[in-house]
């Protein structure tokens, strides 16, 4: 296993229940450990994953198919 971490910056203003989704699909994406987003900081989420697995552009674009507006920043 071969961990590594990206920042993402979320575009849009995301409910509750719209960020509780994301995080809940974003881990289930095949590679990643982990995703959260601060509370104080809802417009940037970091995300843990298995670099063997997959990497952070097929993380996003992801993100990007199911109508999420964000960007890459890194770590």
């Amino acid at each position: 296993m071969h961990n590594g971490d990206v920042l993402i910056h979320i575009d849009d203003s995301l409910d509750d229940q719209a960020i509780n989704r994301l995080l809940r699909e974003t881990g289930e994406h095949p590679g990643v450990i982990g995703a959260c987003i601060n509370e104080r900081a809802r417009h940037l989420m970091v995300v843990d994953f298995d670099a063997a697995v997959t990497k952070p552009s097929t993380i996003l674009h992801s993100m990007r198919q199911r109508g999420i507006s964000a960007e890459l920043i890194g770590l």
